[in-house]
């Protein structure tokens, strides 16, 4: 097994309400070894989302490190982080967030006309991935001309055309019902965890986090760690 490709180290996440501070994550320290695939479970309010932003680092700690592949990511600055999270890591969201005015295939190529790869290139591979989820039929399609489960697939398309090392995925079946839930978890395992990626997904679905290598348990924001 590879030595460890994320280490997050006595991590803290505080937020102000008010005159109150909110401590949201409670020094939370794991390790994740590249190709794993790990669940992060707990009640609503655990701090599950929070966490997953920090290691997206869309989100700065209060304190702690965030270190990949032995980088400190918050020690670079503004640009480098964002060309790190852009080239690095993929997203997926409980809720799809496609840009409506545009069609499928356009919304899959976003990350790379950031990259500034050319529009040829990108809408060729973005098509690939798009085949790759069984939606090429529809890549003409705005969000609104597709179901739920297809716009789902399509945000999965999405985060994985860039070829990120690590997905983060935030309760990407919650909003589906069981068949098509699966469908989508099953297209994420396809594409990140068999080609050797990294799978992160935040689910209140027990059955779900019985497939994992890991599973992060977080309650009052204090984080502990199983071994499946």
């Amino acid at each position: 097994m590879n030595s460890s490709f994320l280490v997050i180290e006595d991590l803290c996440r505080d937020f102000a309400r008010g005159s109150t501070v909110v401590e949201v994550l409670k020094s939370v320290s794991f390790s994740i070894q590249r190709g794993q695939f790990i669940c992060v479970v707990g009640s609503s309010g655990a701090g599950k989302t929070t966490l997953l932003q920090v290691v997206g680092t869309l989100l700065r700690p209060t304190s702690g490190k965030v270190v990949f592949d032995g980088k400190e990511v918050f020690q670079t600055s503004r640009a480098e982080l964002s060309r790190f999270r852009n080239e690095q890591i993929g997203f997926v969201f409980q809720f799809h967030y496609l840009l409506p005015e545009f069609s499928a295939v356009e919304n899959v190529s976003m990350p790379l006309m950031i990259r500034r790869v050319s529009p040829k290139k990108a809408l060729s591979q973005s098509l690939s991935l798009l085949e790759r989820v069984g939606l090429e039929h529809r890549s003409s399609h705005r969000p609104t001309e597709l179901s739920f489960g297809e716009q789902q697939r399509v945000a999965v398309a999405r985060a994985m055309v860039g070829e990120p090392e690590i997905i983060l995925a935030d309760e990407p079946t919650g909003n589906l019902d069981r068949e098509t839930g699966q469908r989508v978890f099953s297209l994420l395992m396809d594409l990140t965890v068999k080609k050797g990626k990294t799978l992160v997904v935040v689910t209140h679905n027990e059955r779900l986090a019985s497939y994992a290598d890991q599973v992060l348990r977080l309650a009052d924001g204090v984080c502990t760690c199983e071994e499946t």
